[in-house]
């Protein structure tokens, strides 16, 4: 550059004086960032109409869309001028062959000569070996001569312990034909002999755990039962394939009926557990009552006011004006509770025969339908006396309804059950005694299995509707 200033008689421009950034970085020219003002978008325009009129650069948008962005497109290749590497076709030998074949390949000129890198994978499995004097003192077989044994200990060494080309490799023309259940038997037999007689490096059959020798035992009857079973399987019919799907679905729905069946007998027995309760505590209330003044009924008496009135006077705490309360209803299969109307103000006394909330609607038209065939109004004067037998009656009703499913539900598996027994044992019939059937003289009344819901689980309510 200075020589055509001189031709073309150019003054050159002064030499800057030399400073420290000059040395250090050299001819490097500085960047200058310019900042530009971002444009600010007018009040009242909406940020979308904004985007439309202008860009980053200020530039009008296009009239057609474009994708100038640099996202998704793959990336050119950078390629500088420096000169590449040198390969160069060399020879090489694979020392897994025993043959000393050469062959070639492409690597670079600057790699060191090393040993072919897949030869690693190369992996030698260790056959034991045993001599005569060996062989005749502890490997003698009845089933198997020497010269067997030194084929089949040949063809592993041969062939890595893959037996099923080891089987197919058999010479059949001088040995009899053995299956593959036969080979590893005596293979492995003449690996744990072996094993136990000398210390072998080679034995792969051989761990040790805690110090201690384990041998690998082949079972070969197992095998040959195994091998069978699957041979039998693959080879069912559809209606085989068909059949069994069928039994498994049989199979579920039984246990199904069974986890039925014993959830029943739960809660029957949980319902007569609890009527016997109920019965014996309404038994010792009556005793305690006719006891006469001898009885600490007043003390009873005295705790039951106590309790009314704490609960009381935490209503009149808690709430700022009286309204009547209802205790949460909950019904028990010894019958129906109904709740007692406590508070202040007024209050009929019809309130009483109304059925708590939990008892569902089918069980409400059944004791309805009880009701009508006694030829009781459903609805009676809710006079205190009658309000309170009322509410008797009603409460027995829900208890008695429930017995009479429950034991419509165990005479049909009873039936059932007979029916199998008569299926499984032709010829033989199961008597069932009548003492423990339902004798139902009133032939025209409706099942209650068609009013009511079957008997659920005893500690949830009957919310059915």
């Amino acid at each position: 550059m200075a020589d055509i200033l001189d031709i073309l008689d150019i003054e050159q421009p002064g030499a800057s004086e030399i400073t420290r950034e000059s040395i250090i970085h050299g001819d490097k020219a500085k960047k200058k960032y310019v900042t530009t003002k971002a444009v600010r978008r007018p009040e009242g325009m909406h940020r979308e109409v904004f985007a439309l009129l202008y860009n980053d650069n200020k530039d009008l948008p296009p009239l057609l869309p474009t994708d100038t962005g640099k996202a998704y497109k793959q990336t050119k290749a950078k390629l500088g001028m420096r000169k590449v590497r040198k390969w160069v076709w060399a020879p090489f030998t694979n020392p897994a062959r025993k043959d000393n074949a050469v062959f070639h390949h492409w690597k670079r000129a600057a790699d060191e000569a090393k040993e072919y890198p897949f030869a690693q994978f190369n992996k030698q499995v260790s056959i034991p070996s045993y001599s005569e004097s060996e062989y005749n003192q502890y490997l003698k077989s009845e089933d198997w001569s020497q010269a067997e044994s030194d084929h089949l200990m040949d063809l592993c060494q041969r062939f890595d312990l893959r037996f099923i080309v080891i089987h197919d490799r058999w010479d059949r023309a001088a040995f009899r034909d053995r299956s593959v259940e036969d080979l590893k038997e005596r293979y492995y037999n003449i690996c744990a002999i072996l094993s136990k007689v000398k210390t072998n490096p080679w034995s792969n059959t051989v761990t040790m755990v805690n110090g201690e020798k384990r041998v690998y035992h082949y079972d070969a009857e197992h095998e040959r039962k195994r091998k069978e079973q699957l041979k039998r399987l693959f080879e069912r019919t559809q209606e085989q394939i068909d059949e069994e799907q069928m039994l498994l679905a049989e199979l579920k729905k039984i246990e199904a009926r069974k986890r039925e069946r014993e959830r029943k007998t739960q809660d029957l027995q949980k319902l007569i557990s609890r009527a016997d309760s109920g019965n014996g505590i309404t038994n010792s209330q009556a005793s305690i009552v006719n006891d006469g003044p001898n009885t600490p009924t007043s003390a009873v008496s005295n705790i039951a006011r106590r309790h009314d009135r704490k609960l009381h006077k935490k209503k009149l705490t808690t709430q700022q004006r009286p309204i009547r309360t209802v205790e949460t209803v909950t019904v028990e299969w010894s019958g129906i509770k109904f709740p007692e109307a406590r508070g202040t103000g007024v209050w009929l006394r019809s309130q009483r025969m109304k059925l708590p909330p939990g008892v569902g609607q089918r069980k409400t038209k059944a004791i309805e339908q009880e009701l009508r065939l006694m030829n009781i109004d459903i609805a009676p004067t809710p006079t205190e006396a009658i309000c309170k037998h009322f509410n008797e009656l009603r409460s027995d009703l829900a208890l008695a309804l429930d017995l009479k499913n429950a034991l419509a539900s165990y005479e049909f598996e009873l039936q059932a059950l007979r029916h199998q027994y008569e299926a499984l044992n032709p010829g033989k019939t199961l008597n069932i005694p009548a003492s423990i059937c339902n004798s139902n003289a009133d032939g025209e009344a409706k099942p209650v299995g068609e009013i009511i819901d079957v008997v659920g689980s005893p500690s949830a309510l009957n919310t059915t509707i």
